[in-house]
């Protein structure tokens, strides 16, 4: 079964020293050894690149952009990268209505656009919080996998 990973678990892998790396490792090796397909969205890379290129005093990780490429090179080869489609923003637009979304949530809704568009309902995520408000989605803590 596909599911969506989102940005936190990809930026959980890439730094070894995190508290939540053993937990976020663990998650999608047990996850993919049952034959789910971990999948991204174009949108998770560019939120990697965006907190990995940041100086580490601005919360970023503060990572070079040659290091970077590495990373999501790595990452790449481990998930399955969704396409971008025309029909995510109508079903964006839909849900941020729908949802009566404000604010850095529009980022979240997006994703669960793509979800939708790609008929994926099951989402790895240390925020589950943030998407509760999506009752067609079914979020997979890492803890507890």
């Amino acid at each position: 079964m596909d599911c969506l990973a989102d940005t936190n678990i990809i930026l959980r892998l890439a730094q070894p020293a995190h508290p939540m790396h053993a937990v976020a490792l663990r998650a999608v090796k047990t996850l993919l050894s049952q034959g789910h397909n971990l999948c991204l969205t174009p949108q998770n890379l560019i939120e990697f690149w965006n907190v990995a290129t940041r100086p580490a005093g601005n919360n970023g990780l503060g990572r070079t952009a040659a290091q970077t490429e590495a990373d999501v090179r790595a990452i790449e080869s481990n998930f399955t990268i969704l396409a971008d489609s025309p029909a995510i923003y109508p079903e964006w637009r839909r849900l941020v209505v729908a949802h009566s979304i404000l604010g850095k949530q529009v980022h979240d809704t997006r994703l669960v656009a793509s979800m939708n568009v790609n008929q994926i309902t099951q989402l790895l995520t240390f925020n589950g919080d943030d998407f509760k408000r999506f009752s067609n989605i079914t979020i997979i803590d890492p803890a507890a996998v």
